[in-house]
């Protein structure tokens, strides 16, 4: 397959992969507002948005959006407007009288759907993802390569199934503690701690220059 390295792309993808950030902040969010199912389609959403960026790469899309001016600052803005979105979303919904939130909300199967959808946005729309790809997998393809597109198809996939395992788990643990937090107080605070993150996050995205 033209791979080298693989067993400290795996190393170095798994650590990637625990470190906190915009997806795995939204999946604790909804993990705490809606119960564990809701983390998990947030994680499943956010898999398949990765689908997108390993075929980008592949492809060589990234890489052209990256060299265009314009098409990188559309898609960053694209992306913060949506990352501010979701955490005004967030704290606005921590809001809610104490009563109502007692414990987590279970989410219906259209309401599990539109978390799913906001996943793969959420992760598809980050060109810092985009970044992350071309900047990371090179790095583990061979020059000799018999198929380069091949090659980062693979390990994209590779890392994507690490992260995916590791973001369920993250929505189980989340959805467990969010049940058994030992203050409601905290637990609102923990949500809007999340939400400040998301705009933060996005606020920092849209006066980020060019890589």
């Amino acid at each position: 397959m033209g791979i080298h390295d693989l067993w400290l792309f795996l190393l170095a993808g798994a650590l990637l992969n625990i470190t906190p950030g915009p997806d795995m902040a939204f999946i604790v969010a909804r993990s705490t507002q809606y119960g564990p199912r809701a983390g998990i389609a947030a994680a499943l959403g956010i898999g398949v948005g990765t689908f997108v960026h390993i075929t980008a790469a592949a492809v060589g899309i990234s890489a052209l959006i990256l060299a265009s001016a314009w098409a990188f600052t559309l898609v960053k803005w694209v992306g913060a407007a949506y990352l501010v979105y979701i955490g005004l979303q967030t704290l606005w919904a921590s809001f809610k009288p104490v009563a109502s939130v007692a414990q987590p909300t279970a989410a219906s199967s259209a309401s599990l759907r539109q978390i799913f959808f906001q996943g793969v946005l959420t992760n598809a729309m980050n060109p810092k993802v985009a970044i992350f790809f071309l900047a990371f997998l090179p790095q583990f393809v061979a020059a000799d390569a018999p198929s380069k597109a091949a090659a980062f198809v693979t390990l994209g996939l590779i890392f994507d199934a690490v992260g995916t395992v590791w973001n369920i788990a993250v929505a189980c643990a989340a959805g467990w503690l969010a049940t058994r937090a030992p203050s409601q107080r905290l637990k609102l605070w923990l949500e809007r701690g999340i939400g400040a993150l998301f705009v933060g996050v996005g606020v920092k995205l849209a006066l980020t220059n060019r890589p």
